[in-house]
């Protein structure tokens, strides 16, 4: 059984990465038109960067929780059939021991130069005038999807989710397209399909099945069924 997952900012915020929904969080104090879009870096690059190296030092101060570690249990006994496809830009479900995660917003944790589309690992600071290491441009900006800009790895996503046998929704708002639109597309590839999720997202009427609570619970259990285990302690 091939099983595709996608992964919100709802399976981080138990490591303390809030989400854009979250009151008094980081995302709140920022008009996100400023700070995750094309045009706002255009206008304040360093603002821009300001605020994706306080996001950096609080991923880097973040934990993976009980639900990465499931979810890296499950790609271990299932060698291969179970493919993550994430909206966050933390690295917690590889530090979680998640292989092959498919970053479709980027990740925080690299840079690109947007002069010759290099890549490399971003320090814990970036600055506007940060030079790439390939060009020499001062066109450094953090390795993210913006508002606006296409999704990476759109081709291959499509055709994990065009084969696979059961799609699950872990933490996610079904606010953001393309990935609220993954539901009707496995369900088209005769997929079932499961949202694991605090409360219903946008998009919960399409799914085959619906499970509402803490990802730290929700997903350790879900787990031990797929995997026919008693659930742990």
């Amino acid at each position: 059984m091939k099983i595709v997952i996608l992964t919100g900012s709802g399976i981080s915020a138990e490591s303390g990465l809030g989400t854009f929904r979250d009151e008094g969080g980081l995302w709140s104090e920022y008009d996100l038109e400023e700070v995750a879009t094309p045009e706002g870096f255009a206008r304040d690059p360093a603002l821009v960067h300001r605020f994706y190296n306080a996001r950096r030092a609080n991923c880097l101060g973040a934990a993976p929780n009980a639900a990465h570690a499931a979810l890296a249990r499950l790609q271990d006994f299932t060698k291969g059939d179970t493919v993550i496809v994430t909206q966050n830009i933390d690295d917690l479900h590889e530090r979680g021991g998640a292989q092959g995660v498919i970053h479709m917003h980027g990740e925080l944790l690299r840079a690109l130069c947007a002069t010759c589309g290099h890549r490399w690992d971003a320090p814990s600071d970036m600055a506007p005038k940060d030079p790439c290491p390939a060009c020499g441009a001062p066109a450094t900006r953090p390795d993210v999807v913006w508002f606006g800009e296409m999704p990476y790895h759109m081709e291959e996503i499509d055709r994990h989710l065009s084969t696979c046998d059961l799609f699950v929704a872990i933490g996610t708002s079904g606010a953001v397209y393309p990935a609220a639109g993954f539901v009707m597309e496995a369900r088209r590839a005769g997929a079932r399909t499961l949202e694991l999720n605090l409360e219903p997202s946008d998009v919960a009427g399409l799914f085959h099945e619906t499970r509402q609570g803490p990802a730290g619970v929700l997903v350790p259990r879900w787990v031990d069924e797929v995997l026919g285990q008693p659930p742990m302690p």
